[in-house]
Protein backbone atom coordinates (compact mmCIF):
# COMPACT_ATOMS: atom_id res chain seq x y z
CA UNK A 1 0.00 0.00 0.00
CA UNK A 2 1.37 3.45 -1.00
CA UNK A 3 1.46 5.64 2.11
CA UNK A 4 2.68 8.74 0.29
CA UNK A 5 0.48 11.34 -1.35
CA UNK A 6 3.19 12.18 -3.90
CA UNK A 7 6.01 10.29 -5.56
CA UNK A 8 8.25 13.36 -5.33
CA UNK A 9 8.04 16.63 -3.42
CA UNK A 10 10.25 19.61 -4.29
CA UNK A 11 10.20 22.20 -1.52
CA UNK A 12 11.33 25.83 -1.19
CA UNK A 13 12.18 26.38 -4.86
CA UNK A 14 11.54 29.53 -6.92
CA UNK A 15 9.37 28.45 -9.85
CA UNK A 16 10.07 30.21 -13.15
CA UNK A 17 7.28 30.17 -15.72
CA UNK A 18 6.94 32.12 -18.95
CA UNK A 19 4.92 34.83 -17.20
CA UNK A 20 6.03 34.98 -13.55
CA UNK A 21 8.09 33.61 -10.69
CA UNK A 22 6.60 32.17 -7.52
CA UNK A 23 8.05 30.42 -4.50
CA UNK A 24 6.16 27.22 -3.74
CA UNK A 25 6.43 23.52 -3.07
CA UNK A 26 5.66 21.06 -5.85
CA UNK A 27 4.02 17.65 -5.66
CA UNK A 28 4.56 15.15 -8.48
CA UNK A 29 2.67 11.88 -8.87
CA UNK A 30 2.75 9.32 -11.69
CA UNK A 31 4.91 11.61 -13.79
CA UNK A 32 2.64 14.65 -13.53
CA UNK A 33 2.69 17.88 -11.53
CA UNK A 34 -0.41 17.48 -9.36
CA UNK A 35 0.04 20.24 -6.78
CA UNK A 36 1.80 23.60 -6.48
CA UNK A 37 1.33 24.94 -2.98
CA UNK A 38 3.44 26.42 -0.20
CA UNK A 39 1.88 24.03 2.32
CA UNK A 40 2.99 20.72 0.79
CA UNK A 41 5.22 18.93 3.29
CA UNK A 42 8.31 16.88 2.39
CA UNK A 43 7.02 13.85 4.31
CA UNK A 44 4.07 13.70 1.93
CA UNK A 45 6.42 12.50 -0.79
CA UNK A 46 8.12 9.16 -1.26
CA UNK A 47 11.15 11.21 -2.21
CA UNK A 48 11.85 14.89 -1.58
CA UNK A 49 14.25 17.57 -2.78
CA UNK A 50 15.06 20.72 -0.82
CA UNK A 51 15.45 23.41 -3.49
CA UNK A 52 15.98 26.30 -1.10
CA UNK A 53 17.96 28.99 -2.93
CA UNK A 54 17.45 27.23 -6.27
CA UNK A 55 15.26 27.98 -9.29
CA UNK A 56 12.85 25.53 -10.91
CA UNK A 57 12.55 25.96 -14.68
CA UNK A 58 10.23 23.95 -16.91
CA UNK A 59 12.48 21.37 -18.57
CA UNK A 60 14.26 22.64 -21.66
CA UNK A 61 12.80 21.39 -24.95
CA UNK A 62 15.64 21.08 -27.46
CA UNK A 63 13.92 21.10 -30.83
CA UNK A 64 17.10 20.58 -32.83
CA UNK A 65 19.60 17.78 -32.18
CA UNK A 66 21.42 15.24 -34.33
CA UNK A 67 21.97 11.97 -32.44
CA UNK A 68 22.90 9.96 -35.56
CA UNK A 69 21.39 6.59 -34.69
CA UNK A 70 21.14 4.29 -36.49
CA UNK A 71 24.18 4.11 -38.73
CA UNK A 72 26.52 6.72 -37.30
CA UNK A 73 26.27 6.01 -33.59
CA UNK A 74 30.04 6.41 -33.23
CA UNK A 75 29.43 10.16 -33.72
CA UNK A 76 26.76 10.31 -31.01
CA UNK A 77 23.85 8.16 -29.88
CA UNK A 78 20.61 8.37 -27.94
CA UNK A 79 22.22 7.19 -24.70
CA UNK A 80 25.10 9.68 -24.57
CA UNK A 81 23.14 12.44 -26.26
CA UNK A 82 20.17 12.24 -23.90
CA UNK A 83 22.47 12.05 -20.87
CA UNK A 84 24.18 15.23 -22.07
CA UNK A 85 20.81 16.92 -22.47
CA UNK A 86 19.72 15.85 -18.99
CA UNK A 87 22.91 17.31 -17.51
CA UNK A 88 21.96 20.59 -19.16
CA UNK A 89 18.38 20.68 -17.89
CA UNK A 90 16.64 19.31 -20.99
CA UNK A 91 13.73 16.90 -20.64
CA UNK A 92 12.59 16.55 -24.26
CA UNK A 93 14.41 16.61 -27.59
CA UNK A 94 13.44 16.51 -31.26
CA UNK A 95 15.93 14.44 -33.25
CA UNK A 96 16.67 15.55 -36.81
CA UNK A 97 16.25 13.12 -39.73
CA UNK A 98 19.73 13.42 -41.23
CA UNK A 99 23.14 12.18 -40.05
CA UNK A 100 21.57 8.84 -39.20
CA UNK A 101 21.84 6.13 -41.83
CA UNK A 102 19.33 5.56 -43.21
CA UNK A 103 17.95 9.07 -42.75
CA UNK A 104 14.39 9.35 -41.45
CA UNK A 105 12.78 9.84 -44.86
CA UNK A 106 10.67 6.66 -44.93
CA UNK A 107 8.31 4.87 -42.56
CA UNK A 108 10.76 1.97 -42.24
CA UNK A 109 13.60 4.30 -41.25
CA UNK A 110 11.36 6.01 -38.69
CA UNK A 111 10.46 2.70 -37.06
CA UNK A 112 14.10 1.69 -36.90
CA UNK A 113 15.16 4.96 -35.26
CA UNK A 114 12.15 5.08 -32.94
CA UNK A 115 12.94 1.63 -31.55
CA UNK A 116 16.49 2.70 -30.72
CA UNK A 117 15.36 5.95 -29.10
CA UNK A 118 12.75 4.13 -27.03
CA UNK A 119 15.37 1.66 -25.83
CA UNK A 120 18.21 4.08 -25.07
CA UNK A 121 16.98 7.60 -24.37
CA UNK A 122 17.11 8.83 -20.79
CA UNK A 123 14.50 11.53 -21.46
CA UNK A 124 11.43 12.07 -23.63
CA UNK A 125 11.82 12.55 -27.38
CA UNK A 126 10.14 13.20 -30.71
CA UNK A 127 11.51 12.50 -34.20
CA UNK A 128 11.58 14.76 -37.24
CA UNK A 129 10.77 13.36 -40.67
CA UNK A 130 12.85 14.36 -43.67
CA UNK A 131 11.97 16.02 -46.98
CA UNK A 132 14.26 15.06 -49.87
CA UNK A 133 13.78 14.79 -53.61
CA UNK A 134 11.73 11.68 -54.34
CA UNK A 135 10.09 10.96 -50.98
CA UNK A 136 6.82 12.85 -51.46
CA UNK A 137 4.82 9.61 -51.14
CA UNK A 138 6.44 8.90 -47.75
CA UNK A 139 5.34 12.12 -46.05
CA UNK A 140 1.88 10.95 -45.03
CA UNK A 141 3.29 7.64 -43.78
CA UNK A 142 5.80 9.52 -41.64
CA UNK A 143 3.06 11.77 -40.34
CA UNK A 144 0.99 8.74 -39.36
CA UNK A 145 4.04 7.39 -37.50
CA UNK A 146 3.99 10.53 -35.35
CA UNK A 147 6.80 12.78 -36.59
CA UNK A 148 6.86 16.17 -34.87
CA UNK A 149 7.30 17.82 -38.26
CA UNK A 150 9.43 17.69 -41.40
CA UNK A 151 12.91 19.05 -42.16
CA UNK A 152 14.32 20.22 -45.49
CA UNK A 153 17.60 21.75 -46.60
CA UNK A 154 17.80 24.56 -49.13
CA UNK A 155 21.56 24.07 -49.42
CA UNK A 156 23.95 21.11 -49.32
CA UNK A 157 23.41 19.19 -46.07
CA UNK A 158 26.88 17.63 -46.06
CA UNK A 159 25.26 14.18 -45.94
CA UNK A 160 25.18 12.29 -49.23
CA UNK A 161 21.95 10.39 -48.53
CA UNK A 162 20.05 13.53 -47.47
CA UNK A 163 19.98 15.73 -50.57
CA UNK A 164 18.88 19.35 -50.44
CA UNK A 165 15.45 20.15 -51.81
CA UNK A 166 15.10 21.97 -55.10
CA UNK A 167 12.27 24.47 -55.51
CA UNK A 168 9.79 22.02 -57.00
CA UNK A 169 10.44 19.48 -54.25
CA UNK A 170 9.83 22.19 -51.67
CA UNK A 171 6.55 23.32 -53.25
CA UNK A 172 5.18 19.80 -53.69
CA UNK A 173 6.20 18.77 -50.18
CA UNK A 174 4.87 21.93 -48.56
CA UNK A 175 1.52 21.45 -50.23
CA UNK A 176 1.35 17.93 -48.80
CA UNK A 177 2.56 19.01 -45.34
CA UNK A 178 -0.11 21.72 -45.28
CA UNK A 179 -2.75 19.11 -46.08
CA UNK A 180 -1.46 17.06 -43.15
CA UNK A 181 -1.60 20.18 -40.93
CA UNK A 182 2.02 19.61 -39.99
CA UNK A 183 5.03 21.94 -40.17
CA UNK A 184 8.21 22.27 -42.26
CA UNK A 185 11.51 23.21 -40.63
CA UNK A 186 13.97 24.71 -43.08
CA UNK A 187 17.73 25.12 -43.20
CA UNK A 188 17.60 28.40 -45.11
CA UNK A 189 20.79 29.15 -47.02
CA UNK A 190 20.95 29.59 -50.78
CA UNK A 191 22.76 26.63 -52.32
CA UNK A 192 23.53 28.65 -55.44
CA UNK A 193 25.18 31.46 -53.49
CA UNK A 194 27.06 29.30 -50.99
CA UNK A 195 28.34 26.91 -53.67
CA UNK A 196 29.49 29.77 -55.90
CA UNK A 197 31.32 31.60 -53.11
CA UNK A 198 32.81 28.41 -51.66
CA UNK A 199 34.33 27.55 -55.01
CA UNK A 200 36.03 30.94 -55.04
CA UNK A 201 37.71 30.54 -51.65
CA UNK A 202 38.74 26.99 -52.48
CA UNK A 203 40.41 28.25 -55.66
CA UNK A 204 42.25 30.89 -53.59
CA UNK A 205 43.15 28.28 -50.94
CA UNK A 206 41.98 30.71 -48.30
CA UNK A 207 41.42 28.70 -45.14
CA UNK A 208 40.75 31.61 -42.79
CA UNK A 209 37.67 31.88 -40.60
CA UNK A 210 36.67 35.16 -42.23
CA UNK A 211 36.82 33.60 -45.71
CA UNK A 212 34.60 30.71 -44.59
CA UNK A 213 32.11 33.12 -43.01
CA UNK A 214 32.08 35.33 -46.11
CA UNK A 215 31.40 32.28 -48.31
CA UNK A 216 28.15 31.77 -46.38
CA UNK A 217 27.00 35.39 -46.05
CA UNK A 218 23.95 36.71 -44.25
CA UNK A 219 22.32 37.63 -47.55
CA UNK A 220 22.42 33.94 -48.51
CA UNK A 221 20.16 33.26 -45.53
CA UNK A 222 17.92 36.20 -46.41
CA UNK A 223 17.48 35.05 -50.02
CA UNK A 224 16.48 31.55 -48.93
CA UNK A 225 14.11 32.87 -46.25
CA UNK A 226 12.39 35.18 -48.72
CA UNK A 227 11.93 32.29 -51.13
CA UNK A 228 10.50 29.91 -48.53
CA UNK A 229 8.12 32.63 -47.32
CA UNK A 230 6.81 32.95 -50.88
CA UNK A 231 6.32 29.18 -51.03
CA UNK A 232 4.53 29.26 -47.67
CA UNK A 233 2.15 31.86 -49.07
CA UNK A 234 1.51 29.67 -52.13
CA UNK A 235 0.95 26.44 -50.19
CA UNK A 236 -0.33 27.75 -46.79
CA UNK A 237 2.26 25.51 -45.13
CA UNK A 238 3.43 26.28 -41.61
CA UNK A 239 7.17 27.02 -41.63
CA UNK A 240 9.87 27.07 -38.96
CA UNK A 241 13.19 28.70 -39.90
CA UNK A 242 16.03 27.05 -38.00
CA UNK A 243 19.31 28.51 -36.71
CA UNK A 244 19.35 32.06 -38.04
CA UNK A 245 22.73 33.71 -37.45
CA UNK A 246 21.74 37.37 -37.74
CA UNK A 247 18.90 39.69 -36.79
CA UNK A 248 18.92 40.86 -40.41
CA UNK A 249 17.35 37.51 -41.30
CA UNK A 250 14.49 38.38 -38.94
CA UNK A 251 13.26 41.29 -41.04
CA UNK A 252 11.50 39.29 -43.77
CA UNK A 253 10.25 36.80 -41.17
CA UNK A 254 8.66 39.52 -39.04
CA UNK A 255 7.17 41.13 -42.14
CA UNK A 256 5.70 37.78 -43.15
CA UNK A 257 4.24 37.27 -39.66
CA UNK A 258 2.61 40.70 -39.90
CA UNK A 259 0.97 39.58 -43.16
CA UNK A 260 -0.41 36.46 -41.52
CA UNK A 261 2.11 33.86 -42.73
CA UNK A 262 2.32 31.03 -40.20
CA UNK A 263 6.07 31.19 -39.57
CA UNK A 264 8.37 30.87 -36.56
CA UNK A 265 12.10 31.27 -36.08
CA UNK A 266 14.90 29.65 -34.10
CA UNK A 267 18.42 30.67 -33.23
CA UNK A 268 21.12 28.77 -31.31
CA UNK A 269 23.32 29.39 -28.26
CA UNK A 270 26.46 29.61 -30.41
CA UNK A 271 25.03 32.53 -32.40
CA UNK A 272 24.34 34.21 -29.07
CA UNK A 273 27.81 33.76 -27.59
CA UNK A 274 30.54 33.00 -30.16
CA UNK A 275 31.97 35.13 -32.97
CA UNK A 276 33.98 34.65 -36.14
CA UNK A 277 37.00 35.60 -34.02
CA UNK A 278 36.29 32.57 -31.84
CA UNK A 279 36.18 30.47 -35.02
CA UNK A 280 39.61 31.78 -35.97
CA UNK A 281 40.94 31.05 -32.48
CA UNK A 282 39.27 27.70 -31.81
CA UNK A 283 39.29 26.32 -35.34
CA UNK A 284 36.90 23.67 -36.63
CA UNK A 285 35.39 22.84 -33.21
CA UNK A 286 33.46 26.10 -33.73
CA UNK A 287 32.65 25.52 -37.42
CA UNK A 288 28.95 25.45 -38.29
CA UNK A 289 26.58 26.52 -41.04
CA UNK A 290 25.45 29.24 -41.14
CA UNK A 291 28.79 30.39 -39.71
CA UNK A 292 29.49 32.44 -36.62
CA UNK A 293 29.17 36.19 -37.14
CA UNK A 294 30.37 39.37 -35.38
CA UNK A 295 29.94 40.63 -31.81
CA UNK A 296 27.44 43.17 -33.14
CA UNK A 297 25.30 40.38 -34.61
CA UNK A 298 25.28 38.66 -31.20
CA UNK A 299 24.10 41.85 -29.52
CA UNK A 300 21.42 42.38 -32.16
CA UNK A 301 20.07 38.84 -31.70
CA UNK A 302 19.87 39.34 -27.95
CA UNK A 303 18.01 42.61 -28.51
CA UNK A 304 15.56 40.71 -30.71
CA UNK A 305 15.07 38.12 -27.96
CA UNK A 306 14.38 40.90 -25.50
CA UNK A 307 11.63 42.18 -27.82
CA UNK A 308 10.11 38.72 -28.19
CA UNK A 309 10.99 38.47 -31.89
CA UNK A 310 12.72 35.06 -31.69
CA UNK A 311 10.45 32.13 -30.91
CA UNK A 312 12.70 29.20 -30.05
CA UNK A 313 16.25 28.33 -29.02
CA UNK A 314 17.56 24.99 -30.34
CA UNK A 315 21.08 23.75 -29.77
CA UNK A 316 21.60 22.30 -33.26
CA UNK A 317 23.85 19.77 -31.52
CA UNK A 318 25.72 18.34 -34.50
CA UNK A 319 28.50 16.07 -33.21
CA UNK A 320 31.14 14.11 -35.06
CA UNK A 321 34.22 12.01 -34.56
CA UNK A 322 37.24 13.92 -33.29
CA UNK A 323 39.08 12.92 -36.48
CA UNK A 324 36.42 14.65 -38.58
CA UNK A 325 37.41 18.00 -37.07
CA UNK A 326 40.99 17.68 -38.31
CA UNK A 327 42.49 19.31 -41.38
CA UNK A 328 41.79 22.79 -42.69
CA UNK A 329 38.72 24.77 -41.75
CA UNK A 330 37.22 24.14 -45.18
CA UNK A 331 37.79 20.38 -44.99
CA UNK A 332 36.58 19.75 -41.42
CA UNK A 333 33.08 18.64 -40.49
CA UNK A 334 30.74 21.55 -39.90
CA UNK A 335 28.78 21.15 -36.70
CA UNK A 336 28.95 22.34 -33.09
CA UNK A 337 28.40 20.07 -30.10
CA UNK A 338 26.38 22.14 -27.66
CA UNK A 339 23.26 20.48 -26.29
CA UNK A 340 24.62 20.20 -22.74
CA UNK A 341 25.33 23.91 -22.35
CA UNK A 342 22.22 25.62 -23.79
CA UNK A 343 20.76 26.82 -20.49
CA UNK A 344 24.14 27.84 -19.08
CA UNK A 345 24.91 29.96 -22.17
CA UNK A 346 21.50 31.65 -22.01
CA UNK A 347 21.83 32.40 -18.31
CA UNK A 348 25.36 33.77 -18.61
CA UNK A 349 24.96 35.74 -21.82
CA UNK A 350 21.29 36.65 -21.44
CA UNK A 351 20.32 36.93 -17.79
CA UNK A 352 23.61 37.94 -16.20
CA UNK A 353 25.23 40.04 -18.94
CA UNK A 354 22.18 41.59 -20.60
CA UNK A 355 19.37 41.44 -18.06
CA UNK A 356 17.08 39.18 -20.09
CA UNK A 357 14.30 38.09 -17.67
CA UNK A 358 14.29 34.50 -16.51
CA UNK A 359 10.67 34.31 -17.68
CA UNK A 360 11.81 35.04 -21.26
CA UNK A 361 14.44 32.30 -21.05
CA UNK A 362 11.76 29.84 -19.88
CA UNK A 363 9.54 31.02 -22.72
CA UNK A 364 12.00 30.51 -25.58
CA UNK A 365 13.42 27.24 -24.27
CA UNK A 366 10.20 25.57 -23.18
CA UNK A 367 6.79 27.23 -23.50
CA UNK A 368 7.22 28.54 -27.05
CA UNK A 369 8.51 25.31 -28.59
CA UNK A 370 5.75 23.34 -26.85
CA UNK A 371 3.12 25.70 -28.22
CA UNK A 372 4.58 25.82 -31.71
CA UNK A 373 4.71 22.06 -32.03
CA UNK A 374 1.33 21.34 -30.47
CA UNK A 375 2.35 19.73 -27.17
CA UNK A 376 1.50 22.53 -24.73
CA UNK A 377 0.54 22.49 -21.84
CA UNK A 378 1.45 18.84 -21.37
CA UNK A 379 4.99 20.00 -22.13
CA UNK A 380 6.54 23.41 -21.68
CA UNK A 381 4.43 24.53 -18.74
CA UNK A 382 5.09 24.49 -15.02
CA UNK A 383 1.45 23.97 -14.05
CA UNK A 384 -0.89 21.42 -12.51
CA UNK A 385 -1.54 18.61 -14.96
CA UNK A 386 1.68 19.14 -16.94
CA UNK A 387 4.39 16.52 -17.18
CA UNK A 388 6.83 16.60 -14.27
CA UNK A 389 9.65 18.00 -16.42
CA UNK A 390 11.83 20.30 -14.32
CA UNK A 391 15.35 21.73 -14.38
CA UNK A 392 16.65 22.74 -10.95
CA UNK A 393 19.23 25.51 -11.30
CA UNK A 394 21.62 27.34 -9.02
CA UNK A 395 21.68 30.77 -10.67
CA UNK A 396 24.66 31.95 -8.67
CA UNK A 397 26.98 28.98 -9.03
CA UNK A 398 29.93 29.80 -11.25
CA UNK A 399 31.80 27.06 -13.04
CA UNK A 400 34.35 26.61 -15.79
CA UNK A 401 33.37 23.88 -18.24
CA UNK A 402 35.90 21.07 -18.40
CA UNK A 403 36.20 18.35 -20.99
CA UNK A 404 35.50 15.81 -18.25
CA UNK A 405 32.13 17.45 -17.55
CA UNK A 406 30.77 16.50 -20.97
CA UNK A 407 28.72 13.37 -21.53
CA UNK A 408 29.08 13.50 -25.33
CA UNK A 409 30.47 10.41 -27.02
CA UNK A 410 33.15 12.63 -28.57
CA UNK A 411 34.09 15.28 -26.04
CA UNK A 412 34.24 18.27 -28.35
CA UNK A 413 32.84 21.69 -27.47
CA UNK A 414 33.77 25.30 -28.19
CA UNK A 415 32.71 26.07 -24.59
CA UNK A 416 35.46 24.05 -22.89
CA UNK A 417 37.40 26.45 -20.68
CA UNK A 418 34.61 29.05 -20.62
CA UNK A 419 33.14 30.22 -17.33
CA UNK A 420 29.38 30.38 -16.73
CA UNK A 421 27.06 31.55 -13.94
CA UNK A 422 24.03 29.33 -13.59
CA UNK A 423 24.44 25.59 -13.18
CA UNK A 424 21.92 22.79 -13.51
CA UNK A 425 21.87 20.85 -10.24
CA UNK A 426 19.17 18.31 -11.09
CA UNK A 427 16.85 17.39 -13.93
CA UNK A 428 13.50 15.63 -13.55
CA UNK A 429 11.86 14.04 -16.57
CA UNK A 430 8.25 12.88 -16.21
CA UNK A 431 8.70 12.76 -12.46
CA UNK A 432 11.95 10.77 -12.53
CA UNK A 433 15.27 12.23 -11.38
CA UNK A 434 17.49 11.64 -14.42
CA UNK A 435 20.41 13.84 -13.38
CA UNK A 436 21.51 15.21 -10.01
CA UNK A 437 24.57 16.66 -8.32
CA UNK A 438 22.60 17.64 -5.21
CA UNK A 439 24.33 16.55 -2.02
CA UNK A 440 23.73 16.22 1.69
CA UNK A 441 20.19 16.83 2.87
CA UNK A 442 19.13 18.36 -0.44
CA UNK A 443 17.63 15.09 -1.63
CA UNK A 444 16.12 12.42 0.55
CA UNK A 445 14.15 9.18 0.49
CA UNK A 446 12.33 7.39 3.28
CA UNK A 447 14.42 5.16 5.52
Amino acid sequence: MNLWEYDLVIKNGMIVNEEKQIKANVGIKEGKIVEIDAHIMPNQGKHSIDADGLYLFPGVIDTHVHFNEPGRSEWEGFKTGSKSLAAGGSTLFFDMPLNSHPPTTTKEAFLQKDALAKEKSLIDYRLWGGVVPGNLDELEKLYQCGVIGFKAFMSNSGIEDFQFSDDRTLLQSMKKIAELQSILAVHAESDTITSFLSEEIISRRDHSALAFANARPIYSEIEAVQRIIAYAEVTKCKVHIVHISSSKVLKPILAAKAKGVDISVETCPHYLSLTVNDLEKLGSVAKCAPPLRTKQEIDNLWAAIGKGEIDVIGSDHSPSLVSMKEGTLLEAWGGISGCQTTLSVLLEEGYWKRGIPLEMIAKITSANPAKRFGIFPNKGSFSIGSDGDIAIVDLNEQFTLQKEDLYYKNKLSPYIGKTFRGRVKATISQGQIVYSTLKGNKISSPK
